[in-house]
């Protein structure tokens, strides 16, 4: 294929993840961009639990069931001539490895912040990821329906919190209940929305400047006079969205809406697809970029999911690719095993549902059955293998044996073990000390505990008992330093041959590094390995 054909294919392409904390909105704002993307009909709300539905995205029982984002979905849809590959990621922090990990895969970030409640924990831990990463950030502050806080406080919080320039490119004609519009600050027009019944459908609206002597007749008097100042202290304060600075990571770009109520969404989109950047800057660990047109096929494995659909019964290897074209049935190099294989069975998914794929691009997310092939992190490519920046794993915080209620349960809880720790929601250890032999699960937060057990249970068939151990660090040692490990030490190997030292506190763990200085502890997983 001519590089011309490429080129013009990596130009359409937007490839984002939606970051939040908790209950800002994030899986509301998913939905609703697909509804206004053309890709669904009709939004089904993630509580709307009395017409039976769930958003798109949330493909999981108990995702249904709780409202909550739990997994990583991939959704591409077109609008407007481009290709958009969403990627909804777990909202709850327990599952911030996972959030982390599909950050790497994405070029750009939606920071959704909820209008009352401005920057929280979670959206700073996710926001410094993408920081690091280089993912330039776009900012909508939902749930302006609502109680906010006062504006120019959100603008100042977002500056102050996150180090990022904050600079509106739309501005809100009211705030809570008296919520009626947003002003395009570039274009110069003012956008009124109509209410839509549960907000399942597309909302219309109006067009007005805001200087419309209809808006008096419409609007109380004294939020037209204040928007109209508001909108002049934007202007002449703050001034308007620079593409460059935008991309380079120093400022973000803000927009106001309500996603719950359609408002905003679609002039949102249309704004997204403006500056987002194209799949053309993936760092290498050299500081340099891969050119996604010229160089040769490569992509990577950022998630391995088991079980998303029952009637299928397989799991599936989310591939990022980076550069070059994927034809299915290319034979490619998989750095890990150092060997070719081929990649034959090719999806693009929309949630749960999945299509076959011949031809993708750089940017898309594509889906490869996985008999055991793929771990997260690997690299597959046609020539030489990319210097592609590694994955983040980091250290649990919280551990606990696992074991099998019924013997004859054995072999299907073995099984569901080894899956669900290769999508790596948790981590999986053994040890000689510890437990007896009983395999040890650690997590970032007690809800992944009840995720996997909830998920052997119904998806392998396996009854399962905890029992919480009483550590709460965890460290990694290089290979070298493992013979000077006392015998007395809490040490467990994980999936892939690591050792890691388990502590009580960060005491104890200070204790041992001072009467070990020779062994280095790792908060990550050694590369060599």
């Amino acid at each position: 294929m001519s590089p011309d054909t490429i080129e013009k294919e990596v130009k359409r392409r937007k490839t984002f993840a939606i970051i939040a904390h908790p209950d800002a909105g994030k899986t509301t704002l998913t939905e609703k961009l697909l509804l206004y993307g053309g890709a669904i009909q009709l939004a089904g709300a993630v509580k709307a639990k009395k017409e039976g539905k769930s958003a798109t995205s949330d493909w999981m029982a108990m995702e249904k069931e709780r409202g909550i984002s739990i997994t990583s979905a991939a959704l591409q849809f077109e609008y407007k001539g481009h290709i958009l590959n969403l990627l909804d990621t777990p909202g709850h922090e327990d599952f911030s490895e996972d959030t982390y990990r599909t950050l790497m895969a994405a070029d750009t970030a939606v920071m959704v912040l909820d209008a009352g409640k401005g920057v929280e924990p979670q959206t700073i831990k996710l926001f410094r990821v993408c920081r690091d990463r280089g993912i330039p950030i776009i900012t909508f502050i939902n749930k302006m329906d609502r109680p906010t806080k006062d504006l120019y406080a959100l603008l100042d919080e977002i500056e102050k919190v996150l180090g990022i320039k904050a600079v509106p490119d739309v501005w809100p004609l009211g705030t809570g209940f008296d919520f009626k519009g947003v002003y395009d600050l570039r274009d110069a027009q003012l956008y009124l929305f109509d209410r839509t019944p549960g907000g399942k459908q597309k909302a219309g609206f109006r067009m007005a400047g805001p200087n419309d002597p209809s808006l008096d007749k419409q609007f109380d008097e004294e939020i037209v006079k204040a928007f109209r100042e508001q909108i002049d202290l934007v202007e002449n304060g703050i001034g308007q969205v620079d593409k460059n600075s935008f991309l380079l990571g120093n400022e973000t770009p803000v927009y106001f809406g309500s996603a719950v109520n359609n408002f905003g969404i679609e002039l949102f989109l249309n704004k997204f697809l403006e500056l987002a950047p194209g799949p053309d800057h993936i760092p290498l660990r050299d500081g340099n970029y891969l050119d996604p047109v010229n160089a040769p096929f490569s992509a990577f494995v950022f998630k391995v999911q088991a079980n998303m659909n029952k009637a299928h019964r397989d799991r599936i290897a989310f591939l990022r690719i980076c550069s070059g074209v994927f034809e299915r049935g290319l034979n490619v190099n998989h750095n890990r095993l150092d060997k070719p294989v081929k990649l034959s069975s090719s999806f693009a998914f929309f949630g749960q549902d999945r299509n076959t794929v011949d031809l993708a691009y750089p940017g898309d997310i594509i889906g490869l059955v996985n008999p055991g092939t793929y771990k997260i992190g690997d690299v597959l490519s046609t020539g030489n293998t990319p210097p592609l920046r590694p994955l983040p794993s980091f250290a649990p915080e919280l551990f606990a044996t696992i074991s099998c209620k019924d013997t004859l349960q054995l072999k299907s809880f073995k099984k569901g073990l080894d899956q669900l720790a290769e999508e790596g929601i948790l981590h999986l250890f053994t040890s000689r000390t510890i437990g007896g032999g009983v395999p040890i699960i650690g997590a970032m937060g007690k809800l992944q505990f009840e995720v996997f057990q909830r998920r052997l249970k119904d998806e392998y068939g396996a009854d399962t008992s905890i029992n919480i151990l009483p550590y709460g660090i965890s460290r990694w040692v290089k290979k070298e330093d493992r013979p000077k490990i006392p015998s007395n030490a809490n040490l467990v190997e994980d999936l892939f041959g690591n050792m890691a030292l388990l502590f009580d506190t960060e005491w104890d763990m200070n204790y041992f590094h001072k009467n070990n200085e020779g062994i280095e502890l790792l908060d990550n997983p050694p590369l060599e390995n």
